[in-house]
Formats: structure tokens, C-alpha cells, sequence
């Protein structure tokens, strides 16, 4: 019963009645990314949208899943794979506010801040 009244009023953990029930009546499965996200267009692909799986984060969609939600190309990567470079790192979403988030050397935010020598404080005299 509470997860139905969460799923009824809340949209960051996943989605809600509405949008299930608007899926289900509209919606065409297009394909699923690796963190399993699905991906739906309605009949005349005036729509495109997204069921989160978990969390509602926007940066957790991979590129080319982005690039076909957004309109960069009309096909889905699971009908025309989008080639990758070999320089190209794997897809990560936004990580800040998290324990992973980048931490530069000398943040205090580090469990052991780095010492710099090349830097003196300045106090006043």
C-alpha cells in the first residue's frame, strides 16, 4: 500500500501511476540501455520518453540514447548502433553530491589531502 501511494504521488522513484498507465496505452518499447533504463515512442514518434529504472537522474541516460530522445537522429541505437570512437571513455552519470564526485588534490573533501609545498597562505602582518 505505501509503495502504490508513493508510485501515486511522487516521480523521482520511478514512475508514477499516470505515467504507467499513459505507457501502456501509448507507448511502443523502443529498447533498454545497460543501466535499465527503457525507452518508448508513441505510434507516430511525436513523443519519445523515458522510464527510469531507480532513480529519476537524466544524466544516468547513456549519449546515444540522449541524442535519439532529443531528436539528433532518428533512429534508436537499437536499430542503428551509433559508432564509438576508441578514445571514448564509458558513459558515468553526474556524480556530484556523491561520495564519487572529483575531489581535486587539496580538497578537504579527500580522506588524506595531499601537501603542497608549491603554496604558502598569505597572513596579514
Amino acid at each position: 500500500m505505501a509503495s502504490f501511494l508513493l508510485r501515486l504521488v511522487t516521480w523521482w522513484n520511478g514512475q508514477t501511476i499516470g505515467t504507467q498507465l499513459f505507457t501502456a496505452r501509448n507507448g511502443e518499447k523502443v529498447g533498454e540501455d545497460a543501466q535499465g533504463n527503457v525507452f518508448y515512442r508513441n505510434a507516430d514518434d511525436s513523443k519519445r520518453w523515458v522510464i527510469y529504472n531507480g532513480e529519476a537522474e537524466a544524466s544516468r541516460v547513456d549519449p546515444e540514447w540522449h541524442g535519439w530522445l532529443h531528436r539528433t537522429w532518428d533512429e534508436p541505437p537499437t536499430e542503428t548502433p551509433v559508432p564509438h570512437k576508441t578514445w571514448e571513455k564509458p558513459h558515468l552519470p553526474n556524480l556530484t553530491g556523491t561520495a564519487k564526485a572529483y575531489a581535486p588534490a587539496g580538497s578537504i573533501r579527500r580522506a588524506e589531502p595531499i601537501k603542497r609545498d608549491d603554496y604558502e597562505a598569505w597572513s596579514p602582518e
